[in-house]
């Protein structure tokens, strides 16, 4: 038996650990944070390396701590290191310029870590398989491709080399301008060495290597672990505590309690008993212990296949074929097989497989044991089963199929890798001996009931009919009824889920009938064959090894070799971010004395605040106090707006509106506080969709109107016109380190210190509502009421506040200017309690509370001639802004800016209405509305093609915009490369050739279609806010030569503060080494303008060069008097001559001078501009799609760095894939957000980037616009994903063509395998017609 309490013993990176107060509560993540190692990790991330029989990925977040005795951990920071030697992951890496804002960094380390521990020479394909559960925001994921697929044995370059080391497409392009694709050099890597890993301690060796030798328990608070050893100790355990929890890897069950509130006393690991990890081979299968990790199951299955006829693993490979794309490896490494069963999930990828082989599973009991096999009755309800409370489930056997009998599976999800099913389905027919005709059929579903279901009635009639065409209609007609789902079904996607059902027996059909004709083959009784335009729809999905080219300019010939602009030098804290060292702000080692904050937020979207009582949340343990609108010392109305509380106080306007926040000694026990709060409210109406916004007229005051010409003669000179709408989707930014602030009382003065994750420090500081509120309603008075932010909040002058940000895991605008929703609250705290205070929240909180890129509703009607050539447009643009004004007119304006997108329109009117709802306040991300201006612009445009029947390539070429010509808001276009960039992607995507292609492909193939789309794009560089337009800097150089740069700008990924040291290098004539960025501050350049609009590397960079030249020329004296002196030399005199080395930089973007009333002025500097072709494959079945291939070509000037620049092109692309093809924010109809996480939320991962992504920087195009001849590249290369978007359109249009409608449709943003699927009309589609709108409540709106 266990003692009343067990000492926990394990080793992390090499040394020993005894813990003897364990909470199971506590996971992996939380206890290294907290008591060893700053290891950076986050939800779906970071990972850890576990060594027990071998080594494992595994995610922290989820791993329980009590599961560790007798395992070794290894983190990031065990392998490597700046101050010893960086491992050669790192390296790669970081060198490869694969490593950008790094906060996902430390998680992509060690799964290639742990796959090279296991594999040290692994193929391309099981790298890419080795980052499923990876997530990155920034890099695009490319560069980390290429820099791993250095350690692949099937790595090579085609074999040309041309300016050295580089790609047979680098070269001389007219004799003159020499082009590379180096951006780093293999060479240079170290090699695997094995004398740096770290060895397993000896001290495990001498335990058993399979189990502890006692039975062990481990009290927390709430709740008790205990993990037996033997199966009796198991089931007396299990007879004992009979609702008690089992756990493996806790990848249930710690969701469960994390993010579902629930609590769970008793918690059982079995992962030890020898009888549940066994796996037995037997006449009928493989049985295998019900704590077999899902990684062993298919290791198992694979030698199985391999050695067993091919008719015996039919049901062994289907297993394979859905563990494939079961999450990603750190779960199916720890998550268990009986676990995956016995969490009964409706959407379960294994149980539909299971249930349909009849899988027989063994449970035993303080009764005994007994078998049954998998059948419809084993779920008995929602995540409930047939097990009494006392069994466990010791076994599954899976069966070996038959002579005559096949199966598959299926799973279609939002993404391919690391995502819950949509729909699963697990299908097997057995034949009579020698025949066609079914003589069994089991077709079993996920995702159509609360539980796994078979579509029994279905099976029963098919039995006795032969495999034909009529039994594929009657079988579709069968299941269309038997698989019907009420309109208003949880999880919603009604038409998609029961149009799946009947896709996928198809397919199911197919295969069947493909391998029969080949088994069968002269047999009489099989009368069809698979026509070969349908062979494609059997295919498996499958993606071949990303492969890409980056060429770009290099530096002049007889540039300094110290003099780095233009050279792609690597981000400044790749190394760091690499082996865990890089600070971000929750890494700051806690105060003595500090305090945790949780925020109190709304349940409801648009109630009155009755009653709040916080008595149950007193009784929790370490419960300091609530805090809430009555303890803000100062004003409690904030806003850019001034339309804003900090805290709720009567009535709350959105789910998530921040009532108030519990403060105790932890984190844990805040949470716990904050949860027990209790709220009454009182229902008001909420407003939650733009429709709704527009049949009750719930808007923002200011209508912005943008008017170019006559509108309605261009309508009647035109041959045709197209009126038509289109929705944009909103977009979460996922910023992968969620908002996070620290705030440090000193004590004295009001002063207060604050280390936040913010875009905005002077906004942080102060509330300027000036930056926003002059430019759009002159009406608004402004008073010192309604300028001051923590400032005003607090009650003191800003001179009291200091602002710090070292660097920041991603932003995205999303820290622009709601970080200080996080911000006030924190500080209202700390001055409450004279206590340092801190909040990060996690990432529910984050997506509910701070909002997001807006949704866009665009309707419009344009006039065009017969060729194509655009005459007039009307467009009138809606977007959804949420409960408070924030940055949405600035967003609508760019929207309007941007409603051309690339083309000459020459008689033009836009309206941009915002409109008032009930969600949280939607503000900037990447491309502040010009992306959603953009979408619409090429819905009309792809509009035209389809009308006048011409290809889309060539009306979107005849109305693109040339060098003078003015823009709708009467800007002339200087140095407009747009056409160049054109012609250059057409030729660099040999577009042509590969458009026959694709007809052709399209010809042969009906449930398969590519499509490719050529789009280009120009982005306006400036805030759209004159003065918002610019920078300070500050440059001290200390007597030995180093220098420390300070400038307004914030590090977040995107490679500014590398930028401007090169900047300073090249302007100072020093090396990059002498030269150092600490952080930005509001102490040392005030009043600093938001890292945001794309310009802080244009203004940043010419405030820091004037510093420099300040310098420089007080200098000036001293060098003319020792010319070859050096730049120690010179310092040092200075200094001895009482010479400042200190100076500050200032700059403004000039002659910025737009009114809106009379659509005069220059509201941009310059355009970026750029041009993307991609090609798609989508299956017309299930809308699933794959990016076969993407070509760039993007204006950035002469670059500052061409691979930050490359870097921010392919991550800016592939977030837009994101936005246009898989991101979708889902609410209820009440205005709850049901996407709040990454389990329903899905970024692009991985295997979402194209399978060719090449990019290319144009030539010989400097900007003399801004510093060094550059150009903008934040937000400019987003909206070209746009191509993925309508190289889809493209893909549709060719398979409803099938079913002859040519006509122009819509298809809304984004392309979700949802919209895909129901686009490609066919039989099957028409078998589920959707319900009645207005019949029913549906399960979510589109907001």
């Amino acid at each position: 038996m266990a003692s009343e309490k067990d000492e926990l013993l394990f080793f992390v990176n090499g040394k020993k650990v005894v813990e003897k107060n364990v909470d199971p509560e506590t996971t992996l993540l939380t206890y290294l944070r907290r008591k060893l190692v700053p290891a950076d990790v986050f939800t779906k991330g970071t990972t850890s390396l576990i060594h027990g029989s071998g080594h494992y990925s595994a995610n922290a977040c989820l791993f329980p701590i009590c599961a560790l005795h007798h395992v070794a951990v290894t983190t990031v920071e065990g392998i490597g290191s700046t101050k010893t030697r960086l491992h050669p992951v790192q390296e790669r890496i970081a060198k490869s310029h694969g490593s950008q804002c790094g906060f996902c960094t430390p998680g992509i380390v060690m799964s290639m870590y742990t796959l090279l521990r296991n594999q040290p020479q692994p193929k391309m394909e099981e790298i890419e398989d080795a980052f499923q559960g990876n997530l990155c925001r920034c890099t695009g994921y490319r560069p980390i491709l290429e820099g791993y697929r250095t350690f692949a044995k099937d790595w090579r370059c085609c074999g040309k080399q041309v300016n050295g080391v580089g790609c047979c497409m680098a070269g001389k392009e007219n004799n003159v301008t020499l082009i590379s694709s180096v951006l780093f050099n293999p060479s240079e890597f170290y090699p695997l060495d094995p004398t740096q890993e770290p060895i397993f301690p000896p001290q495990l060796l001498t335990h058993s290597t399979t189990k502890p030798q006692r039975q062990l328990c481990f009290k927390g608070e709430r709740v008790t672990w205990f993990q037996p050893t033997t199966l009796k100790e198991l089931v007396d355990l299990k007879a004992q505590y009979p609702n008690a929890r089992l756990v493996v890897g806790n990848t249930e069950v710690g969701i469960e309690m994390r993010l579902k509130n629930m609590l769970y006393p008793v918690i059982i690991a079995p992962a030890w008993i020898p009888e549940m990890n066994s796996v037995q081979h037997t006449e009928e299968g493989i049985t295998f212990g019900a704590s077999c990790s899902l990684s062993h199951v298919e290791e198992v299955l694979r030698k199985a296949v391999a050695q067993v006829p091919p008719y015996r693993s039919e049901v062994f490979q289907a297993v394979l074929e859905q563990l494939r794309w079961f999450a990603g490896p750190q779960i199916r490494n720890v998550a268990a097989l009986g676990g995956n069963i016995m969490t009964a999930s409706p959407i379960s990828d294994l149980n539909p497989v299971l249930m349909a082989s009849g899988s027989k599973l063994t449970l035993v009991s303080n009764e005994g044991s007994r078998t049954i096999r998998m059948d419809e009755t084993f779920f008995t309800g929602y995540r409930k089963t047939v097990l009494k409370p006392q069994e466990i489930l010791l076994s599954v056997k899976i069966p070996y199929s038959r002579q005559g009998e096949y199966f598959s599976a299926f799973k279609q999800a939002s993404r391919r890798e690391d995502d819950i099913a949509i729909v699963t389905c697990g299908m097997r027919v057995l034949f009579q001996k020698g025949s066609n005709r079914v003589q069994e059929i089991k077709l079993s579903y996920g995702g159509m009931a609360p539980t796994t279901v078979l579509a029994g009635k279905t099976c029963q009639e098919l039995i006795g009919r032969e495999w034909k065409e009529k039994l594929l209609q009657e079988a579709c007609r069968l299941l269309a009824d038997e698989m019907n789902l009420p309109p208003s079904v949880p999880g919603g996607m009604v038409d998609f889920r029961r149009t799946l059902v009947l896709s996928f027996f198809f397919k199911f059909y197919l295969t069947v009938l493909h391998k029969l004709s080949t088994e069968l083959n002269g047999n009489n009784n099989l009368g069809d064959v698979v026509p070969s335009r349908y062979t494609s729809a059997i295919d498996l999905f499958h993606k071949d090894p990303v492969n890409n080219v980056q060429l770009f300019q290099e530096v002049p010939a007889g540039q300094s070799v110290e003099d780095m602009v233009g050279r792609p030098l690597m981000h400044l804290s790749a190394a760091k971010q690499t082996t865990g060292e890089a600070v971000y702000c929750d890494d700051i080692p806690h105060y003595e004395n500090e305090l945790y904050l949780t925020l109190v937020t709304s349940t409801k979207a648009h109630a009155k605040i009755i009653s709040l009582d916080t008595s149950e949340a007193q009784n929790v343990p370490g419960f300091v106090c609530f805090v809430s609108a009555e303890d803000i010392p100062g004003s409690n109305t904030t806003g850019i707006g001034n339309d804003e509380t900090i805290f709720a106080k009567d009535t709350v306007t959105c789910v998530g509106h921040i009532i108030g926040g519990i403060l105790a000694d932890t984190q844990e026990h805040s949470r716990r506080a904050a949860r027990a709060v209790k709220i009454t409210y009182e229902d008001l109406t909420p407003i939650v969709t733009i429709q709704e916004a527009i049949e009750k007229q719930s808007f923002f005051k200011l209508v912005r109107k943008l008017e170019r010409g006559n509108v309605q003669k261009g309508f009647e000179e035109a041959d045709h016109t197209v009126n038509g709408e289109m929705y944009v989707g909103g977009q979460e930014h996922f910023y992968l380190e969620t908002h996070c602030t620290i705030a440090v009382p000193k004590g004295e003065d009001g002063e207060m210190e604050l280390f936040v994750s913010t875009q905005n420090l002077t906004k942080t500081q102060v509330l300027q509502n000036f930056t926003i509120i002059p430019m759009i309603c002159s009406s608004v008075a402004l008073d010192a009421s309604a300028i001051e932010f923590v400032a005003n909040a607090l009650g003191v002058p800003s001179n009291r506040i200091v602002v710090r940000v070292k660097r920041m895991g991603g932003g995205f605008g999303g820290k622009e200017t709601r970080s200080t929703l996080v911000s006030m609250a924190v500080a209202v705290a700390a001055a409450k309690t004279g206590r340092p205070v801190r909040c990060m929240l996690d990432r529910d909180e984050d997506m509910l509370i701070s909002g997001g890129r807006h949704p866009f509703l665009g309707q419009y009607k344009v006039g065009f001639k017969k060729n194509g050539r655009i005459t007039s447009l009307e467009i009138a643009y809606y977007s959804n802004g949420g409960n408070n004004m924030d940055l949405s007119h600035g967003v609508m304006d760019r929207a309007l800016f941007h409603m051309d997108n690339s083309y000459n329109i020459p008689n033009i009117r836009g309206i941009g209405k915002v409109c008032k709802t009930n969600l949280s306040s939607n503000t900037a991300f990447r491309g502040f509305g010009g992306p959603q201006g953009m979408m619409v612009a090429e819905c009309w445009m792809s509009d035209i093609a389809l009308k006048c029947g011409l290809p889309a390539e060539e009306v979107r070429k005849l109305n693109l915009y040339n060098e003078g010509d003015l823009t709708h808001f009467n800007q002339k276009l200087e140095g407009v490369t747009l056409r160049r960039c054109w012609e250059e992607c057409l030729v660099n995507s040999d577009y042509h050739s590969r458009r026959k292609l694709i007809d052709e492909f399209n010809q042969q193939n009906r449930w398969k279609k590519r499509g490719m789309a050529i789009i280009p794009t120009k982005f306006g560089i400036s805030f759209t806010i004159p003065f918002l337009n610019q920078a300070g800097a500050l440059v001290h150089v200390y007597t030995d030569g180093s220098v420390l740069l300070t400038h307004g700008g914030t590090e977040m990924g995107q490679g500014l503060h590398t930028k401007m040291i090169q900047v300073a290098s090249k302007t100072l004539g020093i090396p990059t080494s002498k030269i150092h960025i600490s952080e930005t501050s509001t102490n040392t350049v005030p009043n600093a303008s938001p890292t945001a609009a794309s310009v802080s590397a244009d203004i940043n960079g010419m405030a820091v060069a004037n510093a420099c030249q300040t310098i420089l020329k007080r200098l000036e004296p001293i060098i003319c008097a020792k010319p070859k002196g050096s730049w120690e030399d010179w310092v040092l005199a200075a200094y001895y001559d009482c010479v400042s080395l200190s100076a500050t930089g200032f700059y403004r973007i000039p002659d910025l001078d737009y009114d809106w009333s009379k659509n005069e002025g220059r509201p941009f500097l310059y355009f970026s501009y750029g041009v993307a072709c991609s090609e798609v494959e989508i299956d017309c079945l299930t809308g699933d799609h794959k990016n076969l291939r993407t070509d760039i070509v993007m204006d950035v000037g002469t670059s500052l760095n061409p691979a930050i620049d490359i870097g921010q092109i392919e991550g800016a692309f592939v977030q837009g894939i994101g936005l246009f093809t898989l991101e979708e924010l889902r609410y209820s109809p009440e205005g709850n957000l049901y996407t709040r996480g990454p389990g329903m939320y899905k970024i692009p991962s991985f295997g979402d980037i194209p399978i060719e992504f090449n990019v290319s920087l144009l030539r010989d195009c400097p900007n003399s616009k801004a510093i060094y001849s550059s150009k903008a590249v934040g937000e400019p290369p987003l909206f070209l994903s746009a191509s993925i978007f309508y190289a889809i359109k493209d893909a549709i249009a060719s398979a409803r063509a099938e079913s002859g409608l040519k006509e122009p449709f819509r298809l809304d943003s984004p392309a979700t395998p949802e919209r895909i699927r129901n686009a490609c009309v066919d039989d099957f589609t028409k078998l589920c017609p959707p319900a009645e709108p207005g019949t029913f409540k549906p399960w979510s709106v589109r907001v």
